[in-house]
């Protein structure tokens, strides 16, 4: 009796040209992530719109703010395992559907109270739907170009605050603030509907699940219908013993895991404190509230250039080295932000600087995740690491206020915001000497090859 023909999933698709069906499957990951960014900015947008219809102070309106990061961060937490468990797509379409849902029903709150609770629940979605996009693109993608990939389907969050920004004003005005949130979930509802008939299920979780080869056969002969695959047996992914979440605290991933979760809190720390003091900073070093919107506009701008050239940077050098440079160079620009406010030339060139070190960064870590773990616990390692990083980021929309309620010179806020920075690229530095390639660590595990 002849074997069964053994097959490699990663060296499948490293060894071919990226296709068609993968494109489709980043290209849907990318608007999950866009309605993503959609949502979660959508606040941001009505603010102005709720306090001239409810008469709501700043006070009032900070649960708000606060309740969604609160959700992202839960829902990071629980989504994450449940993806390593049931498989990605399952909760991509439930956490895409579920946060659309949850930001219509948002559009019938009549006080700040129920709008908060709503926020809460529309988070919980936003933090599941985003880790899922992230790791079923890493496993879709061949390893030579996989930073570069993951970053640009990550791009879409910004582009999708930036879509937000942009349709705003017009659906404020024609149907009031509960038109940007009807928007924000109409358009995950029918994203969801289209993961649910398009959207395929990671190769990799089939593969380590077992008893999936025709399953898996069929999406390959996708990527490419050359081989012959009938009757293949489907190799390459470690079953490694324990929960996905207990495997974060194995001996050849730990030490990694709680330097990502410092990156993750120090990134996110100070990028949350930039985009949400950014405007006020700049206006109270002698910008108007117009130029300082248009200045702070530059910082989502600098973060999309900053992933892309992050990415190409990190498919062809030391990842650890690349990200530890750009972190670096998010905090000199820091540091000029402080030390240019007489110049609108070199504070245009700073806060171009500080999002491309600072946004272009924070995508890149979450590739750099992706890659670290091992495909039995991926999604948990990614959703855990960002769930983390939230709590840095309540935490940096906070610290603005108080630094700017100590009456320091803006030169010295400035100086203490570019302080997460270096530290986020100090852990970075202590990982890749700890393990100089991602996939080092999954390789110490214990493993057994996927025998189908």
């Amino acid at each position: 009796m002849t074997p069964a023909r053994t097959v490699d999933i990663q060296e499948f698709i490293n060894s071919r040209p990226l296709s068609r069906y993968q494109l489709t499957v980043l290209t849907l990951c990318f608007l999950v992530v866009a309605a993503d960014g959609f949502d979660t900015a959508a606040v941001g947008y009505i603010a102005p719109a709720l306090r001239a219809q409810w008469g709501a102070t700043p006070a009032q309106l900070a649960p708000l703010f606060g309740a969604g990061l609160f959700g992202l961060m839960s829902g990071a937490f629980v989504f994450g395992p449940l993806a390593d468990k049931v498989g990605r797509r399952a909760i991509l379409v439930f956490a895409t559907a579920a946060f659309g849902v949850a930001s219509i029903a948002s559009a019938s709150a009549t006080t700040i109270e129920g709008l908060t609770i709503w926020r809460f629940i529309t988070g919980i979605g936003l933090g599941g739907a985003m880790p899922a996009a992230i790791t079923m693109t890493s496993e879709y993608c061949p390893e030579r170009s996989r930073s570069l990939l993951v970053m640009t389907m990550f791009c879409g969050f910004t582009m999708g605050g930036a879509l937000g920004g942009l349709s705003a004003a017009a659906l404020i005005a024609d149907f009031g603030w509960q038109g940007v949130l009807v928007l924000g979930g109409v358009l995950p509802l029918v994203l969801a509907v289209v993961l649910l008939f398009v959207l395929p299920e990671s190769v990799r979780y089939l593969v380590l699940k077992g008893g999936n080869d025709a399953r898996v056969a069929g999406i390959l002969k996708r990527v490419d219908p050359v081989p012959e695959l009938d009757g293949a047996q489907f190799t390459g992914v470690r079953k490694v013993p324990g929960s996905p979440v207990r495997q974060l605290f194995n001996p050849g991933l730990v030490a990694g895991t709680l330097l990502l979760w410092l990156t993750f809190f120090m990134s996110l720390l100070v990028f949350y404190l930039l985009t949400s003091w950014l405007p006020t900073l700049l206006n109270t070093a002698g910008q108007t509230p117009r130029s300082a919107s248009l200045i702070a506009l530059l910082l989502p701008i600098g973060s999309t250039v900053g992933a892309i050239v992050i990415g190409l940077l990190m498919d062809g050098f030391n990842p650890h080295a690349v990200l530890f440079g750009s972190y670096a160079v998010a905090a000199a620009f820091i540091l000029l932000l402080g030390l240019s406010t007489a110049s609108a030339a070199l504070l245009v060139l700073a806060v171009f600087g500080a999002g491309l070190g600072t946004g272009g960064s924070q995508i890149g870590i979450n590739a750099l995740a992706a890659g670290y773990y091992p495909t039995a616990s991926r999604a948990t390692g990614v959703s855990w690491a960002n769930a983390v990083g939230r709590t840095g980021s309540v935490l940096g929309s906070m610290v603005g206020g108080y630094l700017l309620s100590l009456g320091w010179a803006l030169a010295t806020v400035f100086a203490v915001a570019a302080v997460p920075a270096l530290l986020a690229g100090i852990a970075l530095v202590a990982k890749g000497r700890l393990q100089p390639a991602p996939e080092m660590a999954a390789a110490a595990m214990p493993e057994v090859r996927a025998a189908q």
